[in-house]
């Protein structure tokens, strides 16, 4: 699996280098600004993209422009997203689009190796990678919506599940109920927010995201 990296930090770049390699990966391009970033996303074509939010040149959200600029040349590119900060504005885009694997993690919540890795592999193969307190950034924007007021405490707690990439069976667990009960919940859910329901959660998760950041 081919991996194109930005990271501007040396000594985290190098090290997320090695730890990528020790699991099998292969780096495709590795690099520490956006110019750089997009000229690796363009010619390497890779089979998913881990990138900071702030590189070089500008230091404010190039990494993720550059993202969505690959992706808008070619749909369905996965990317996960590595960083200290949620930028709102285009974390929403790049989740909203609803083609390929993508991912959102925070660097100082990434506690192993296993966990890191998992969520890279999950994002190349389309699925998603979300951490919990970016989820709840990104909902919190839209909690006094119309639609999302609609829904029940228990519904929302499910919403925000499924919005990390959870299955039915993964958020009955959690949440200590059957997954029947989350079943039905979901239904609800995508009843009162006008959504279709779909068997495929990943695109469940990005139709929920899509539909919160419309009119925006």
């Amino acid at each position: 699996m081919r991996v194109v990296l930005a990271e501007d930090l040396f000594l985290l770049r190098d090290g997320l280098v090695r730890l990528l390699e020790a699991y099998g990966f292969e780096i495709a391009a590795a690099v520490e600004s956006g110019p750089e970033l997009s000229r690796a996303l363009a010619e390497a074509e890779p089979d998913v993209a881990v990138v900071d939010v702030r590189l070089p040149p500008t230091h404010t959200d190039e990494g993720l422009q550059c993202a969505l600029r690959a992706r808008r040349a070619r749909p369905g590119l996965p990317v996960l997203v590595l960083s200290q900060h949620v930028e709102q504005l285009y974390a929403r885009e790049l989740l909203a689009d609803g083609t390929g694997g993508v991912g959102y993690l925070l660097k100082d919540r990434v506690f192993d190796a296993e966990q890191f890795v998992d969520a890279v592999r999950r994002v190349a193969a389309g699925g998603t990678a979300m951490d919990p307190q970016v989820i709840q950034q990104l909902l919190s924007r839209r909690a006094d919506d119309r639609p999302l007021g609609r829904l029940t405490p228990r519904e929302l707690e499910v919403l925000e599940l499924m919005a990390q990439g959870r299955s039915n069976a993964a958020i009955a667990a959690q949440l200590v109920v059957t997954e029947r009960a989350i079943a039905k919940h979901t239904s609800n859910i995508f009843a009162k927010l006008g959504l279709e329901v779909s068997d495929d959660d990943n695109r469940r998760v990005l139709a929920v995201l899509a539909y919160l950041d419309r009119d925006r």
